[in-house]
């Protein structure tokens, strides 16, 4: 594979696909609580500041696309990433932006992903 196999169109739109699906922070969060392996939907609240059917609502979207797989054990539903690289994706790209914004000074602007700091 060379470097003009990764940015054909077809790459280019599963990646823009993906990074749509993971755009919104309640999936990212949900992604980051099932890191070390699966829980249910009780478990996830605990960590996620949501309500139940918010929760519920990205679950089946992150179902539905792959991300995630599930498991029912009785009246629970058990969820677990399907893809650790969807996890690896996930923390590259959050501790990439968490450099830029927390250690502004000592990251040159060309090489920051955000143009915002926080204050």
């Amino acid at each position: 594979m060379n470097e003009d196999d990764c940015y054909s169109d077809e790459v280019l739109e599963s990646v823009a696909e993906l990074f749509s699906l993971l755009g919104t922070p309640i999936r990212l969060k949900i992604i980051r609580s099932l890191c070390h392996g699966e829980k249910n939907v009780s478990q996830m609240l605990g960590e996620i500041d949501t309500t139940q059917p918010n929760l519920s609502q990205h679950l089946a979207t992150l179902y539905r696309a792959g991300v995630l797989a599930k498991r029912r054990d009785s009246t629970q539903m058990f969820y677990r990433l399907q893809s650790e690289r969807v996890a690896v994706l996930c923390r590259a790209v959050c501790e990439q932006v968490a450099k830029d914004m927390y250690a502004s000074a000592t990251v040159a602007p060309e090489e920051r992903l955000v143009t915002r700091t926080v204050r």
